[in-house]
């Protein structure tokens, strides 16, 4: 059975037990508001595979933000995250559906750090049940903290990954070096973010052995006094092909 998991998640697997290791989340430096952005999805080729929508709403006191993928090929990815940012971002709900012939299987996957509970169907496989929450935990959170980190800082956080058994990922967040990007003829400059992802536990150290660890994935974020994402490259699924994530602008119909 192959291994699906989201842009955020990425990862490989195997099975054995895991164990909890929890880390201090990153804190709020640039509290989120609402927001709504298109983005384009491209192949390595720099061919465009789907186009998507960013959404941010409040919830009350909590954030929700929507991550929506539609493929020129029927395919959907619909990943949403709310998340509370009282001093520290903290997920407290994670959904994502993803299905179609972009993706080696379909997936659906909901945790609720309230209840403490998750389900995941991958393929025809389902499973659920209850689930330790790292505070650090952040899947669909990964642009969020890289765009809080003080400059040259850097985190480490879990995130779940689904076969569908939840298995838990160690994660760093750090620097790896400044691009530039152009805004018309003026030259700009942004930080490139790598994260890294280890599997806890003996599973971890079996795909080590095996030459199964998780892809690693990088963002690009600008630099200066608001901090925002640019970029994303990486496999959205094992052994998949790196996929890059960009800012777009919405096409308007022709007069």
């Amino acid at each position: 059975m192959r291994v699906t998991i989201s842009a955020s998640t990425l990862l490989a697997i195997l099975t054995l037990a895991v164990y909890i290791a929890s880390a201090e989340p990153v804190a709020v430096r640039y509290p989120e508001s609402i927001s709504q952005g298109v983005v384009v999805m491209r192949a390595p080729n720099g061919s465009v595979i789907a186009t998507g929508e960013l959404v941010q709403a409040l919830i009350g006191e909590h954030v929700q933000s929507q991550l929506v993928f539609r493929f020129k090929d029927g395919s959907l990815y619909d990943e949403t995250v709310t998340f509370s940012q009282n001093k520290v971002f903290r997920l407290l709900t994670y959904k994502l559906a993803q299905k179609g012939p972009s993706f080696p299987e379909a997936m659906e996957v909901w945790i609720d750090r309230a209840s403490g509970h998750y389900r995941a169907r991958v393929g025809d496989d389902t499973a659920e049940g209850a689930l330790d929450l790292p505070e650090d935990l952040h899947n669909g959170m990964a642009g969020t903290l890289l765009r809080n980190l003080p400059v040259g800082g850097s985190a480490t956080g879990h995130m779940y990954a689904f076969t569908p058994k939840a298995r838990l990922m160690r994660t760093m967040l750090r620097p790896e070096g400044e691009d530039r990007y152009f805004a018309g003829e003026t030259a700009h400059t942004s930080n490139r973010y790598i994260v890294t992802m280890d599997l806890v536990g003996m599973i971890g150290l079996v795909a080590t052995v095996l030459g199964k660890d998780p892809p690693d994935v990088r963002f690009w974020i600008s630099t200066g006094p608001a901090p925002s994402f640019l970029k994303f490259e990486g496999p959205m699924f094992v052994k998949g092909p790196r996929w890059r994530i960009e800012l777009s602008a919405p096409r308007w119909p022709e007069r």
